[in-house]
């Protein structure tokens, strides 16, 4: 087993509030995405509420992220495709994962 203390035990992150998380099994989605779609995803990620819902707009999503608004339009297609996202304007919705995943 490998020893896992920080490296800097001065600078070990802490959780803080507003809190945001992401489910670990999206590791085994992640190859199913392309960049672009990972940085949406993991952008909604940030800013959905305790519901996981946000009211982003392509526009400003694409502010944040420095992507066109039609690369965050294809991402949001494909999160939708892959069942990680619903989608109706305004709101995304994130979705929660099977509890079994490949």
């Amino acid at each position: 087993m490998t020893d896992r203390q920080p490296l800097d035990p001065h600078r070990v992150r802490r959780l803080v509030r507003p809190f945001a998380w992401v489910d670990v099994r999206l590791r085994h989605r992640l190859k199913d995405l392309d960049p672009g779609a990972i940085a949406v995803l993991f952008f909604l990620h940030l800013a959905a509420d305790r519901h996981g819902c946000s009211f982003y707009s392509d526009a400003a999503i694409a502010r944040h992220l420095g992507l066109s608004e039609e690369e965050v339009t294809e991402a949001r297609l494909a999160l939708v495709r892959h069942g990680l996202v619903l989608y109706r304007y305004p709101l995304f919705q994130l979705l929660p994962f099977p509890e079994t995943v490949a």
